[in-house]
């Protein structure tokens, strides 16, 4: 099946999800969105693989509000994702996409409270998004039943198994007894999630894009050399001479995430930061007002590197080395987004030389370099240190690794 640049219109939507489309501005569907609906409205498991940014979210969001029947007062389907800020995209895509009709989704997540969250489902919820831990609280203290799920969604499968949410997951989809559709959409493909799959997903359609291709052609790499010392001058000079439109700068804990945020917020105008040690209400308000662009430099943690989908972040700025391959992955791809270009700059010293030399390598980017060029053929492979220290690791002369592993968060509830 290739892709076609199908029109939504072409499709047996109702005409009221057609309507709610429409008022998106969406009319072609993406690729993975052609690719995975028929599976999805025919009821089929589904396994689907694809780069970041390639609308993945709708590519759910809107099958299954399809199959919704609002007049029928239970929760027809349940979309399990590893983070609240995920699980809030979820609820307003599909919001929007059924504004036209009576469908009800709604959000569960941790740091909320649950007796609010009880109350809204005792009036009826038909399409439920959820963190594996609230899930499973709601499951053991509230009235809320899955035999009536027809629809299971697990997104971001990897970034699950990442957190620690593997057992979480597997208890859920062990709840799941009756028969029902289950889809997978995961960027990777580690062996316990290919045993989740073997377990539970019954003869399995599998879509595969790009797979091999990490990183979006429409993504530039750039990396930038530095010292400790001068960091945030190159940061700040960076930021005065390109002038995003919105950029986010990644750090690797909550203290370099502050303490960048006191370097910065005197030097550029509209900064603010994020990071899981703040109360959910005021993460949600940093979400909203950084997606209206009240907020143009956002700093963060790893948090906001998975699965938000900021359409106007024209710059990623990876203030400190991504932890490995993978994490670069999706924080870079919180630009490129859907066909837009984008910019991802990453600062390195000269211990990092080895990790440059695996993103390159892993994620098939062709680096640009923002000074003179490192020759990467000289540099040995592995995980290894250059001379000191762990992967990445920083050490000697201009040595800078502020996020080494012993202060990595382990679960998204840290971050």
């Amino acid at each position: 099946m290739g892709y076609t640049n199908m029109k939504f219109s072409e499709l047996n939507l109702k005409p009221a999800i057609l309507k709610g489309l429409a008022d998106k501005g969406y009319a072609e569907l993406t690729e993975i969105q052609e690719k995975t609906f028929e599976y999805v409205l025919s009821g089929r498991d589904m396994i689907a693989r694809a780069e970041t940014g390639s609308g993945k979210t709708a590519a759910c969001a809107i099958p299954v509000a399809q199959n919704t029947d609002p007049s029928i007062n239970h929760v027809q389907a349940l979309i399990l994702v590893p983070t609240r800020e995920l699980a809030l995209q979820y609820v307003s895509e599909i919001a929007e996409i059924a504004k036209h009709t009576d469908i009800a989704a709604f959000a569960v997540y941790g740091g909320f409270s649950i007796e609010i969250q009880k109350s809204k489902l005792d009036h009826g919820v038909h399409i439920l998004v959820a963190t594996p831990g609230r899930l499973i609280d709601l499951l053991y203290n509230s009235p809320l039943r899955l035999s009536e799920v027809s629809t299971f969604v697990l997104d971001e499968a990897d970034e699950m198994l990442d957190m620690g949410f593997i057992g979480d997951v597997e208890f859920v989809m062990s709840c799941l007894i009756h028969e029902h559709q289950t889809l997978l959409f995961s960027a990777t493909m580690p062996q316990q999630i290919k045993k989740l799959t073997d377990k539970y997903l019954r003869d399995p359609a599998t879509v595969e894009l790009n797979v091999s291709k990490v990183a979006p052609e429409n993504l530039e790499h750039c990396f930038m050399p530095t010292t400790r010392n001068g960091k945030m001058e190159d940061l700040v000079g960076f930021l005065e001479q390109k002038k995003p439109r919105q950029v986010i700068i990644f750090c690797n804990s909550r203290r370099n995430v502050e303490s960048c945020y006191k370097q910065l917020r005197d030097k550029v105008k509209d900064v603010d930061m994020i990071h899981g040690g703040l109360e959910q209400n005021k993460r949600t308000s940093l979400f909203r007002r950084f997606r209206r662009g009240d907020i143009k430099v956002m700093i963060a943690t790893d948090v906001a590197g998975r699965g938000l989908d900021f359409s106007h972040v024209t710059y990623v700025i990876n203030y400190d080395f991504p932890n490995n391959a993978e994490t670069y992955t999706h924080r870079t791809g919180r630009t490129a987004r859907m066909g837009r270009k984008g910019t991802a700059v990453t600062f390195y010293s000269r211990g990092d030389l080895r990790s440059i030399k695996e993103v390159v390598e892993c994620n098939h980017v062709k680096p640009v370099w923002l000074g003179d060029e490192p020759d990467l053929s000289k540099v040995p492979k592995g995980r290894g240190p250059a001379r000191r220290g762990g992967y990445g690791g920083s050490s000697g002369t201009g040595g800078y690794r502020p996020g080494n592993k012993k202060g990595r968060p382990r679960t998204g509830r840290k971050a």
